[in-house]
């Protein structure tokens, strides 16, 4: 399996530090946000990773290189501006390939995920050993998170192991995702295209699933939460 990490963004909400540091390069507990997804994909084995870069996209590159410093190999999908979450990803889908790939913002801080779990949630058969037919399998499975403070509302519900775009409680998009390439047919390198729309259709297909990940998990969106996660632990404020 592949890994693409989303690192494009311009981090608005992070300005003044963002003008002159991408956001996947500010650092948490010592080591850049996007170096703890490359540390923890080679962890859990999955190697070849994709990034898509535009806002200094160049010091991403500078930091990360090849990959081979992490046990890696890192390509680079470069966007003159940001594409969006699914524009960037049907840019990049050339260095995907045709089998599912898993997708991570570069801007969370989950320093605990194990994306060993990751590889085999999108079937191909059911239970029974039967295949599914390709209009019938699940084609996204999302990882979503309790509310932040910043999402009361949340973005899905979630029946099972099932996405709905209506119902209660619902919960938020962590960032994390496994998608088959297929899902971007429509889509072409280049456009610019946002995650909600494509993926509310989908939903509402009934093919995409997904499942609650309650360890640490921060969308680090604000400078004042970047100074809490570097505080010391005594100091920082309870979340």
């Amino acid at each position: 399996m592949k890994a693409m990490i989303f690192a494009a963004g311009r981090g608005e909400r992070m300005r003044p530090l963002t003008d002159a540091c991408p956001k996947p390069l500010l650092k948490v507990r010592g080591r850049p946000l996007i170096t703890w997804h490359v540390l923890n994909l080679v962890r859990a084995g999955i190697t070849e990773i994709v990034i898509n870069t535009a806002h200094l996209g160049h010091m991403i590159e500078e930091e990360l290189g090849d990959g081979s410093k992490y046990g890696a190999s890192i390509e680079y999908s470069h966007e003159k501006v940001a594409l969006e979450t699914f524009g960037g990803i049907a840019n990049a889908l050339h260095l995907l390939g045709d089998e599912p790939f898993v997708a991570v913002s570069g801007d969370i801080y989950c320093p605990y995920f194990d994306f060993a779990q990751v590889k085999d949630v999108l079937h191909d058969k059911d239970i029974w050993g039967n295949p599914h037919a390709p209009d019938k399998r699940d084609v996204s499975w999302l990882y979503l998170t309790p509310n932040p403070f910043h999402n009361l509302k949340g973005d899905f519900a979630l029946d099972m192991y099932t996405l709905s775009n209506t119902g209660t409680p619902k919960w938020n998009f962590a960032g994390i995702g496994v998608y088959r390439p297929e899902m971007f047919a429509e889509l072409t390198p280049g456009q610019h295209a946002k995650f909600s729309p494509l993926m509310r259709k989908y939903i509402d297909l009934g093919l995409v699933g997904g499942e609650i990940y309650t360890g640490e998990w921060v969308n680090v969106g604000t400078v004042a939460q970047l100074d809490e996660l570097n505080a010391p632990l005594a100091n920082r404020a309870a979340s």
